[in-house]
């Protein structure tokens, strides 16, 4: 008569030949995931999450045998085995984690090597402004009017924001990139995160580089702003960022159309058919009666319009060495600069018209 132990021992060899396998499946079978940066984890299904705390320098049976002992897992030994199969030994990323009773060992092992610390996520798009991102996180299930009440708070440790003339919200500073989200997560905790990410990919040595022209650090981020709007190819960042640079030093206006299609939208309420950024600008529209107007006013909006990415900050402290000072739109996005207005003129005519 065959033993229940002996069962629970076979049972158990089979699960880790299972884990073996699946895990040689995934390195060498053709079409496999080769790259964990392509691995996207699993749709949260319903239940409590369990939150798991991984420090540095944990080894992976320290890992395991904390992921079995909440109920993660059931095995810690199949999760040993699977990050040996898998290479990832001293390669699982620290961080606070958040997983469901009963999670696959194979699933835990690769969120923890790509530092997935949740299955819900929200992604900050370049030139987003903040009711878009708001937006966003409400799809999310943190409320949308608790986000943008957080965007506006001042209470936040930055020295970056220490500048911030009195009235501005934190647009500018939300920094663009993908942010997990666990189930004990609220709007503001969403916030810092942002603004620490801000921190971290626009270090002091950016932020205290002096720009052209003397402009403050919150200054340079709104300029920014307006050329994340405005740009589509990375190359021409730093030439209309001298566009603009060159405009102010002479008094001209900076004419931006993006300026105009965020004063169109001062609230959530007046988004209309249009949406946050209206396509086809009128003459009406250029007239519109708000200091974010850059065709009304020649210096600079009194913040920013969006949230722009590091390249758009870097082009305005490191301008092109150009003499242009218009650009115009072409069908493909890509945009023809010109150092006199009847240059600009005949590129308005040659390229409007297509």
């Amino acid at each position: 008569m065959v033993s229940a132990r002996f069962l629970a021992i076979a049972g158990f060899v089979v699960s880790l030949l299972s884990a073996a396998a699946a895990a040689w499946l995934i390195v060498e079978s053709p079409g496999a995931i080769q790259d964990v940066g392509q691995y996207v984890p699993p749709a949260r299904t319903p239940g409590e999450a369990i939150a798991v705390t991984v420090r540095p320098g944990q080894s992976p049976q320290q890992i395991g045998d904390r992921l079995e002992a909440l109920g993660v897992i059931d095995s810690a030994t199949q999760f040993e085995v699977l990050v040996a199969l898998l290479g990832y030994q001293g390669m699982l990323q620290a961080g606070d984690y958040e997983f469901q009773a009963g999670t696959p060992a194979l699933d835990v092992v690769y969120r923890m090597r790509q530092g997935v610390l949740s299955t819900r996520s929200v992604t900050v798009i370049e030139g987003w402004r903040t009711e878009e991102i708001a937006d966003a996180v409400a799809a999310q299930g943190i409320p949308r009017q608790d986000f943008l009440a957080a965007a506006r708070r001042k209470d936040y440790d930055f020295d970056f924001l220490r500048d911030l003339p009195p009235g501005n919200t934190l647009e500018g500073f939300l920094y663009p990139a993908t942010y997990p989200i666990r189930a004990t997560d609220t709007a503001r905790d969403l916030v810092q995160r942002m603004l620490q990410a801000f921190q971290d990919n626009a270090p002091s040595a950016v932020r205290e580089t002096a720009p052209r022209g003397g402009l403050t650090f919150p200054q340079v981020v709104t300029l920014a702003s307006i050329i994340e709007r405005e740009a589509k190819l990375e190359e021409e960042r730093p030439i209309m960022a001298q566009v603009f640079l060159s405009r102010l030093d002479l008094g001209f206006p900076l004419q931006a159309d993006p300026t105009v299609q965020y004063a169109l939208v001062p609230d959530a309420g007046s988004v209309g058919e249009s949406g946050y950024w209206k396509q086809e600008l009128t003459l009406d529209d250029l007239e519109v009666d708000s200091p974010y107007n850059t065709y009304l006013n020649i210096e600079l909006p009194p913040g920013p319009i969006s949230n722009p990415g590091l390249s758009s900050i870097i082009a305005v402290l490191q301008p092109a060495d150009t003499d242009y000072l218009y650009f115009v739109a072409k069908p493909d996005g890509s945009h023809a600069f010109a150092e006199t207005l009847e240059e600009h003129e005949a590129n308005v005519e040659m390229y409007r018209g297509q």
